[in-house]
């Protein structure tokens, strides 16, 4: 498999440091609100890569934080923590709010059938993790004491923008136009570690440490998180493209410090999803949710199959009418599934070809759109229907578009509708018309059926043979 690495800016062969098991780390939710849908387009290409790996022949263990401490308003460790202002918005407790919006998460990662990751673990269980982490780097020279807070010092690095160019001057202390002096700092970017009682007095949640009560920044969780579950060698980290800089480009940062080596092989960046006015932000205080959608009349697979269709590092551009062109889309994807018939061989040669679409779909950078082309193309193909409903089944094992279990709801709905609108009467015209065609009376045939047309009864001849229906 190709995956791009937006740690080299090019596309590399993937080959984890172990051949039995890929270690895997993706930034979870901050849960002091609901997951908008540009959120969990993320999450959906996450959950992607995830299968794809383990339907290629990887065993995949899967990390995942919760944000339950330490995210402040901006991602530059300014303003209030973030999980603070949602307890104040709902007039709960933060534990509260966190237990409210991790569940409220899972749902929605459920409706979409995002597997759940192996590992899930909230930042208030580490908190010692983050203490030993934080006492090395001061230990090594690498983090400083100021104004009650352990900051990370960038100055000590070879190279601090990994993901981006920027020139090495920006790292320097200055107050000019543009630039947001904290007098504590060093330099412009270096980052908080460690938060003290000196920063904020009302913070909800406080623990001891060495120096001072507080709690840990943001940025550190994730790299204590990894380590504690997927040791000190991680093959992909994953997350939105807005965490590249600066959430990724500190952890990498704490994390190579701390460890004295290279720490993760593949970052696996999934861009925005844009509205017209821009990328998708709670902060705008408008924002869609699974909810919302679902209260609209829209299946979440119908989301799902939106963001299939667009590769995961290009920005993708909701809007309704393109949500109601994938709703249609999937409608018909599932109405053509349910027309296929069990039963008989699978066609092995044509079951192989197909497939290889499929995979190397899925190996060319996590092709999604293309990859959903080959599903259509095994619905084109000159197979027998067995050989298409095995193939549905093994590409949904990726896509987890529930292609089968709809089509079968589909036939299941059908069935119970001509059920309900039975008419023996109707139904005894109707074979009598049959036979009559079958015997060549005609004009019987005729007569019959401008019968049913004068009580409101339409024939339908299919390949299947005669359908009725009222008009």
């Amino acid at each position: 498999m190709y995956l791009y690495n937006s740690l080299s800016h090019k596309k590399e062969l993937f080959v984890p440091n172990h051949p039995d098991e890929v270690k895997m780390y993706t930034c979870g939710p901050t849960v002091y609100h609901y997951a908008h849908i540009g959120n969990l387009r993320t999450y959906i290409m996450e959950d992607v890569l995830e299968k794809a790996l383990c339907y290629t022949g990887y065993n995949v263990k899967r990390v995942m934080n919760i944000t339950d401490v330490g995210h402040l308003a901006s991602d530059a460790d300014t303003g209030e923590d973030k999980m603070l202002k949602g307890a104040r918005r709902e007039h709960k407790t933060v534990m509260e709010i966190a237990k409210y919006y991790t569940d409220a998460f899972f749902s929605d990662c459920e409706k979409l059938n995002i597997k759940r990751p192996d590992v899930v673990e909230p930042a208030t269980n580490c908190i010692d993790e983050y203490i030993h982490m934080v006492q090395t780097l001061l230990d090594k020279g690498k983090a400083y004491l100021a104004g009650g807070n352990v900051y990370f010092d960038t100055s000590t690095l070879d190279k601090y923008y990994v993901f981006n160019d920027h020139d090495e001057e920006d790292l320097a202390v200055g107050v000019r136009e543009g630039v947001e002096e904290d007098a504590n700092k060093r330099n412009k970017n270096d980052f908080v570690l460690w938060f003290t009682k000196s920063k904020f007095e009302d913070q909800a949640l406080k623990w001891d440490s060495p120096w001072g009560v507080g709690y840990p920044g943001w940025h550190i969780e994730c790299s204590c998180i990894s380590m504690k579950h997927l040791g000190e060698d991680l093959d992909i980290h994953c997350g939105g493209i807005d965490n590249a800089f600066p959430h990724h480009t500190n952890e990498i940062a704490q994390s190579e410090s701390y460890l004295g080596h290279k720490w993760c092989n593949y970052w696996f960046h999934v861009h925005h999803l844009n509205t017209d006015n821009g990328k998708m932000s709670k902060s705008k205080g408008e924002f869609l949710t699974v909810s919302l959608l679902e209260q609209k009349g829209y299946d979440p697979m119908a989301y799902r199959l939106f963001c299939l269709q667009s590769h995961y590092r290009r920005n993708l551009v909701f809007s309704w009418e393109n949500l109601d062109n994938a709703v249609a889309a999937y409608d018909k994807l599932v109405a053509k599934i349910a027309t296929l018939k069990q039963g008989g061989e699978i066609e092995q040669e044509a079951f192989d070809k197909l497939k290889e679409r499929f995979v190397n779909a899925l190996n060319g950078d996590l092709n999604t759109s293309v990859a959903v082309t080959a599903l259509y193309d095994v619905l084109k193909a000159k197979c027998n229907d067995a050989t298409k409903l095995a193939l549905i089944a093994d590409f949904d094992q990726v896509l987890s578009l529930n292609l089968l279990s709809a089509a079968e709801k589909l036939n299941q709905a059908k069935a119970e509708e001509e059920a309900a609108n039975a008419d023996p009467e109707i139904d005894a015209l109707v074979a009598a018309r049959t036979e009559a065609k079958k015997a060549k009376n005609f004009a019987e045939a005729d007569r019959i059926r401008d019968e049913l047309k004068a009580r409101g009864i339409e024939i339908i001849d299919t390949p299947q043979g005669a359908k009725w229906r009222k008009v």
